[in-house]
């Protein structure tokens, strides 16, 4: 007996996910903005953790074996992805 087919996402459920990743793009931009870029830089991971609060990480390396990450904040965002608020303290170092 196969099993069903899954059910495929609604036109809602891809708005918001598409919004999401929309949003994740804007905070990493703006991370690396006041950051600077980091020599190396493989990539930059958001993790949406509540509410408008999400976890950033600034991954570097040649490859994804040898990535590590860098620099690290707890954020909260407003509503178009700029940093409000950040910890520790987003500064230039690159």
């Amino acid at each position: 007996m196969s099993a069903p087919s899954p059910t495929p996402p609604d036109e809602d459920t891809l708005g918001e996910n598409r919004k999401a990743e929309q949003l994740a793009t804007a905070i990493g931009a703006s991370v690396l903005n006041t950051l600077g870029r980091p020599d190396g830089l493989f990539r930059v991971s958001v993790v949406r953790l509540w509410r408008n609060r999400y976890r950033v990480n600034v991954h570097t390396g040649a490859d994804a074996v040898s990535t590590r990450i860098t620099d690290s904040f707890f954020l909260a965002v407003d509503k178009a992805g700029a940093v409000v608020e950040s910890n520790p303290a987003l500064t230039r170092r690159y």
